[in-house]
């Protein structure tokens, strides 16, 4: 886990940009490929954005030792602050920010009939913990990399779990239908049929060859990374038109993600601070807390709202927003770091 970060991940937000412009073009040069591609379904679950979705997550998950869960004993007071922040705290804080942005400061502004969609997109963003980009942030902050892998491992046992439940309820309490049929659909395509077959390819592969193990995951890093690209460009081809009425909806929508980001990470950092967990620790159960699993909560929208929805639309925001959001708070990890250390030697 040395090295910072590659020039994909350093410019990821540019590549986002320029798939969300590839998409619309070719959203507006073939309609009709894309509206047929869009009705490729099998439970309300779209295929081509599904077969992506496998293709982005799997390599992430394959790489996640789950044997790495018995390290928990030795930082107990930083993994329960990553799990206070990571289910306690985040999901409820970006249902309250949806609620306050969409339909009260923002109200006028955006469309009413998508508000709804909106609120649900920005909770299904916030209702996972990272799973991927969590070790590059850890890695820059100068994170303990044994512990970053053990609270991802615990964050995913948790999620195939928690993850239908807790949506469904922060769903029904802001009074938005719960087609629960297409939630489990969409939990066991999207996390459990991943997390079985990425661990299979991994116990396969390190019993045949450890080094092969991570040629391996060298190669399949790049196609998900591919994947992701690709998933924007047939995302926003669905969706194009939408977008390019509205442009201002796309600054509306990342307002939250980015006071939600900040938030959950500040909160983390001094609740470590408060056990008096040193540094190491607090920086990825701060940076795991702010970041969130938009693969699955873009799926996830797709599968309960559909393409063309806002709740899509406002996944894929998170994406946009993120990376930027997150070098800022590993920055000002970083700076803080003296701060932090100053208070735990008194």
């Amino acid at each position: 886990m040395s090295g910072g970060m590659s020039r994909f991940e350093r410019y990821l937000s540019f590549w986002v940009l320029l798939c969300m412009a590839a998409g619309m073009a070719l959203g507006r040069l073939w309609p009709a490929f894309f509206v047929h591609a869009a009705q490729w379904q099998w439970a309300q679950v779209n295929i081509p954005i599904a077969l992506l979705i496998w293709a982005m997550i799997i390599p992430m998950l394959a790489r996640i030792d789950f044997s790495a869960l018995h390290q928990l004993r030795q930082h107990g007071r930083g993994m329960a602050a990553t799990l206070l922040v990571n289910w306690g705290v985040k999901p409820f804080s970006m249902s309250i920010l949806a609620v306050v942005f969409i339909q009260h400061v923002f109200v006028h502004l955006l469309p009413a009939q998508s508000q709804d969609d909106y609120v649900a997109g920005l909770i299904l963003l916030a209702a996972a913990p990272c799973t991927a980009m969590v070790f590059v942030w850890s890695r820059l902050s100068g994170g303990d990399p044994l512990f970053t892998l053990s609270q991802v491992a615990l964050n995913d046992l948790i999620l195939v779990f928690a993850f239908a439940p807790l949506v469904a309820y922060l769903l029904g309490v802001s009074h938005l239908a719960v087609p629960w049929s297409t939630l489990l659909v969409s939990v066991f395509i999207y996390i459990v049929v991943p997390v079985v077959f990425a661990q299979l390819l991994r116990a396969l592969s390190l019993a045949h060859s450890p080094s092969g193990f991570e040629q391996l995951m060298g190669a399949m890093g790049r196609m998900s990374m591919l994947a992701l690209l690709a998933m924007l460009v047939l995302l926003f081809a669905y969706q194009g038109d939408a977008v390019l009425a509205q442009p201002a909806v796309i600054a509306m929508l990342a307002v939250p993600i980015i006071v939600q980001v900040f938030f959950n990470a500040g909160f983390a950092y001094l609740l470590n601070r408060a056990l008096h967990e040193k540094y190491a620790i607090a920086a990825p159960s701060a940076l795991i807390g702010a970041s969130n699993f938009f693969e699955l909560a873009v799926a996830t929208a797709i599968a309960l709202f559909g393409v063309h929805s806002g709740a899509a639309l406002a996944t894929v925001v998170g994406v946009l927003v993120e990376v930027p959001a997150m070098l800022v708070v590993v920055a000002l990890l970083a700076r803080w770091r003296s701060w932090y250390e100053k208070g735990l030697a008194r």
